[in-house]
């Protein structure tokens, strides 16, 4: 009986546990090596883009295709991550210096169909 109750204890110790998650302190998180959003989805950076500079090289058309991890407007730069302006006034998340796009390909949380795409984009690593 007592090991049946230890049981029952841990189980409603760890079903809890989910809750108590802490609020999020960057834009992204990392899972299987790579920076993803808050969606659960892969993010890249693109090749063409100079880090550092505050500028995105992926705009108009490439845009739709790579859609930029977009920051609310209440956000701050944080550590490595900051906050650059678009040409069309939107802005984006740059992780040391490198801005953060989506592959409008990428179906389900997990893909990471836009590595190596064109020889220019590449998954985000932390």
């Amino acid at each position: 009986m007592k090991l049946l109750s230890a049981s029952i204890l841990a189980a409603a110790l760890l079903a809890g546990c989910g809750s108590m998650s802490p609020a999020p302190d960057t834009p992204t998180r990392t899972s299987e090596g790579v920076l993803i959003g808050p969606s659960g989805m892969t993010l890249y950076t693109f090749d063409r883009d100079a880090a550092g500079s505050g500028k995105s090289a992926c705009n108009g058309p490439c845009a739709t295709n790579w859609p930029p991890l977009s920051v609310a407007d209440s956000a701050k730069p944080i550590g490595a991550y900051t906050i650059i302006v678009r040409d069309d006034g939107k802005k984006q998340w740059a992780y040391k210096g490198w801005p953060l796009y989506y592959w409008a390909k990428d179906t389900k949380a997990g893909d990471k169909t836009g590595d190596g795409f064109n020889g220019v984009w590449k998954v985000a690593r932390p």
